[in-house]
């Protein structure tokens, strides 16, 4: 099995807002798109549990037409929160990157 990010051309995660996180997936190609849109490891219960987010909360965005695929959903803490480690969350793509599919 391969990984996203040998897949992907790009992985990315920022703030959406202060209240909400956003992951994205841009592939190169039709195969891998499909291959990264297809992955039952990459369902958006999946990714909840990856974050520990709530799933009933998760928002998944297939977006076909420029192959990527989108995930948002609530921070943990606010950004800027005194208690929050990444306030532009820059970093939190690494997890979703490292996901075989």
């Amino acid at each position: 099995m391969a990984k996203v990010c040998e897949i992907a051309r790009y992985v990315r995660s920022k703030n959406a807002g202060p209240f909400w996180i956003t992951f994205e997936i841009f592939c190169e190609s039709d195969e891998g798109y499909q291959r990264i849109k297809s992955s039952p490891n990459l369902r958006g219960e999946k990714v909840a549990a990856l974050y520990g987010a709530d799933p009933a909360k998760i928002k998944v965005f297939d977006c076909d037409s420029i192959r990527v695929k989108k995930y948002s959903f609530p921070r943990p803490l606010p950004s800027g929160h005194k208690y929050e480690n990444d306030m532009h969350c820059g970093q939190q793509y690494i997890r979703l990157a490292n996901v075989e599919v």
